[in-house]
């Protein structure tokens, strides 16, 4: 039986602008079982933020099918977000709407009992570096003029460049 902790956040650069989302799951240890980051294109960052979340089910979904998961705490930084999620705040922007539902039919879905609370940024920085580390990539593939498809090689070659 696994308690997992997940870290989400989105980030648009501009708003709406260019945008991307980072993941980590930890388990009782804090040790990392999964990371995550994609780009997203050109959204808002609340979108961005709803979609991080619907991500890291759909990521404790895959998890699911080779371990046992009891409960889950999700972490995020956007007040507005959490919020919401926990029925404090009305939906009322028409474009988050639909994530909102979008959350809760995935986490129907899951059927694993959940808590969502909101962090500072600073408490949130391994998912921050997971946005800022993809939009970046995808920021140097443009001006390359690169397909900013997600590929391994890509990756690792940015990746040693930036570390």
């Amino acid at each position: 039986m696994a308690r997992l902790k997940v870290f989400t956040d989105g980030a648009s650069r501009g708003n709406p602008g260019e945008a991307g989302i980072g993941i980590v799951v930890y388990d009782e240890k804090d040790s990392i079982v999964r990371t995550w980051n994609e780009y997203l294109g050109k959204t808002t960052n609340n979108q961005a933020e709803y979609m991080a979340l619907i991500r890291g089910v759909q990521l404790l979904k895959k998890l699911k099918e080779s371990m046992t998961i009891d409960f889950v705490e999700f972490h995020a930084d956007s007040e507005l977000m959490v919020k919401q999620v926990k029925l404090e705040y009305k939906v009322k922007d028409e474009g988050l709407k639909p994530l909102f539902k979008k959350f809760n039919s995935e986490m129907n879905e899951l059927k694993v009992p959940y808590t969502i609370k909101h962090v500072e940024r600073k408490l949130n920085k391994e998912a921050d570096k997971l946005v800022l580390l993809i939009t970046i990539i995808e920021n140097i593939k443009r001006q390359k003029g690169e397909n900013p498809q997600n590929t391994a090689n890509s990756y690792s070659r940015y990746l040693q460049i930036l570390y």
